[in-house]
């Protein structure tokens, strides 16, 4: 039982509770003990108890009581309306907090990155929000690292990921691939690559480089290293950036190459995405979510990316 404490209206003290309350007018609504026990399944002589110890708490009488029945004193009709409210809140406020507790959440926190699914992410996003229309998805352009650590922590639900290259990573997590994505270099449209299909990667290699920062994005460099494994002229990275758009915009200007994905859904008409020779393994891109039951909507997000990625 929890107290009920309204002493700012002079009603009541904060040692009265509600069962005290829901007593005295189930009392006074039948005028008899008896009667009223039964229907409160409780015995009659702890219901009389009860009663008293409220008259006690509050210092008036509620009741006027003969041997065969009880009547309200004047004191007790004033009180009766009041109890009557003041239970009648009570079972308001139970009712809206058991449906806020219960109902669905209306946001749905995903992490993304932006240049790898830049295709694709709409289509999720249009499936998803004809199928839940109420559901309001909010998307955070955040690096894999800190798309992981927000499944984690609780703030992302989902993320679309390049899962990292050692799988122990996500033994925690949820993991499904989605689709993969070719390996290019990217290069300005006036470098002289640009004129080429096909560039071989010791050439690429000796380009500068520009990629992302190595602190927050760790797995770009691992990625890096297996590409250029067997080339003898490792590259040299001339600049780093905290995202993909800014890589691209500095290989726009011409400061140097990078390596990526086929970004050429969104950067097409800037950039030249050429292929590698010999060619390298094509990136894997998926969603991660933490283990266990997911919500209705993200699991009607998570199918609508699986369809979407089948139809890519």
């Amino acid at each position: 039982m929890f107290l009920v404490s309204i002493c700012r209206l002079g009603i009541l003290e904060p040692a009265v509770e509600l069962r005290h309350l829901r007593y005295f007018v189930a009392v006074a609504e039948m005028e008899n003990v008896s009667h009223a026990a039964l229907k409160l399944h409780v015995s009659q002589p702890a219901l009389s108890r009860q009663i008293r110890d409220l008259e006690d708490e509050i210092g008036f009488s509620l009741l006027e009581r003969t041997a065969k029945s009880v009547r309200l004193t004047d004191a007790g009709r004033a009180f009766l309306d009041n109890a009557r409210a003041l239970l009648q809140n009570a079972d308001d406020a139970v009712t809206k907090a058991r449906a806020v507790a219960s109902a669905e959440p209306t946001e749905l926190d995903v992490g993304y990155s932006p240049t790898p699914t830049a295709e694709i992410l709409p289509k999720i996003l249009r499936a998803f929000q004809r199928a839940m229309p109420n559901v309001h998805v909010k998307l955070h352009d955040w690096s894999n690292n800190a798309i992981l650590n927000g499944i984690r922590d609780g703030r992302l639900q989902l993320g679309l990921i390049v899962p990292p290259l050692k799988a122990i990573t996500l033994h925690d997590l949820r993991f499904e691939e989605l689709f993969h994505e070719r390996v290019c270099v990217a290069v300005a449209l006036q470098h002289p690559f640009a004129r080429r299909r096909t560039i071989p990667i010791t050439e690429v290699a000796a380009e500068p480089l520009i990629g992302l920062t190595r602190e927050d994005y760790p797995n770009y460099y691992d990625y890096l290293s297996i590409i250029f494994s067997k080339v003898k002229q490792k590259p040299r990275v001339v600049e780093e950036h905290d995202s993909f758009s800014a890589v691209m915009s500095a290989v726009e200007a011409g400061t140097g190459v990078a390596i990526a994905t086929d970004f050429g859904y969104s950067f097409g008409n800037r950039l030249k995405f050429l292929h590698i020779t010999p060619e390298p393994k094509p990136i894997s891109v998926g969603i991660v979510a933490l283990k266990g039951r997911l919500s209705p909507a993200a699991e009607k997000f998570w199918q609508c990316a699986k369809e979407a990625a089948s139809r890519k």
